[in-house]
């Protein structure tokens, strides 16, 4: 049985049977930033292979992910979130891309690409795609932010001045004059999003946004079955810094549009933050590889919403070929040219 993407069943790839995923009316659970250390959890360096074994053919399988396949049979494998010494993911925002979804959205971003080599064209058909749950630390946080600051108010004075023929003229001059300010703004974010996981660089990451996490569903196995899923090796605290220098950049606009005038200055702020939440979040991303001129390169596709970015080498011969016909049309626009002064 495999989580069917874009359906709430796992599905028998063989037979069709289906059986519907139940979160028995469970909702998705913020837990309390303060009350962190109170988690059971191992630290992340600790944490060895996982050893699980094959349900449908007994092969053991040592694993650094919490889902994947059996290596003998392709059975979904899914580690039992309870006895990783992680802490146990919250939601899960289900595939809604199948794989079939998946070729169609690669081949429209493959197709788009000038100057791509056909192994390029090719790469939606390869089967180093892997639908994989990436996870992510969300945090919620009220911030009070103090700021001190400078606001800047233009005004104008005409000058005279001679020009290069010896001519007096005007003209406008702007100004600026800085008065010292000092303020208060507020602002709640909801589900800042963090990578909780290296093996994906974070920028490539980033440019798959947004997600739909509206859509998440409270955390069930099932949802995993038939997908691989990478376990976090950010910790939650670190993770929580990362989101705050993110919180600051938005924090200091705030304080810009509260300053006001014509120009502004932040100087200072100081950022409280009040009734701080966090839990960790599987998204889904396909990942496909594959291998040109002796380097590998990667492209990830979002599982729900089919937005894809990645690396793409470029092809000499067709650049080559591109700058050849350039040359040949110019050649033949200047002979017609002469041709047509001596007619």
């Amino acid at each position: 049985m495999q989580f069917a993407p874009g359906t709430n069943v796992l599905r028998c790839p063989y037979c069709g049977y289906q059986q519907e995923i139940t979160t028995a009316d469970r909702q998705v659970r913020e837990l309390a930033f303060a009350e962190l250390s109170t988690l059971p959890r191992k630290p992340v360096g600790s944490i060895g292979a996982y050893t699980l074994v094959c349900q449908q053919c007994a092969a053991r399988t040592e694993t650094n992910e919490v889902a994947s396949k059996c290596q003998f049979c392709g059975s979904p494998l899914v580690v039992d979130s309870n006895a990783t010494g992680q802490i146990v993911a919250e939601a899960v925002l289900p595939f809604r891309l199948d794989r079939g979804g998946m070729r169609d959205a690669l081949g429209k971003w493959t197709s788009s690409r000038w100057f791509a080599p056909g192994a390029l064209k090719k790469v939606r058909e390869a089967e180093s795609t892997k639908g994989t749950y990436v996870p992510h630390w969300t945090f919620d946080s009220a911030t009070v932010s103090q700021y001190v600051g400078q606001r800047g108010e233009h005004y104008y004075t005409t000058e005279s001045y001679t020009d290069d023929n010896g001519n007096q003229q005007t003209r406008r001059v702007q100004h600026t004059r800085w008065y010292p300010v000092r303020g208060v703004v507020d602002r709640f974010f909801d589900d800042m999003l963090i990578p909780g996981s290296t093996t994906l660089p974070e920028k490539k990451l980033a440019d798959l946004e947004p997600w739909p996490l509206t859509e998440a569903a409270p955390y069930q196995p099932q949802y995993l079955a038939g997908h691989f899923a990478l376990r976090y090796d950010v910790e939650p605290e670190p993770a929580f810094e990362l989101a705050k220098h993110q919180m600051s950049n938005v924090i200091r606009e705030d304080c810009r549009r509260d300053i006001g005038g014509d120009e502004q200055r932040v100087n200072e702020v100081a950022t409280e933050h009040n009734n701080v939440t966090f839990k960790l979040m599987l998204l889904p991303v396909w990942i496909a590889t594959y291998i040109y001129a002796g380097r590998t390169w990667q492209i990830l596709i979002n599982g729900c919403t089919g937005e894809v970015h990645g690396e793409r080498p470029y092809s000499r011969l067709k650049i080559a070929l591109a700058i050849l016909l350039v040359l040949a049309v110019i050649a033949a626009i200047v002979i017609w040219v002469v041709a047509s002064k001596h007619r």
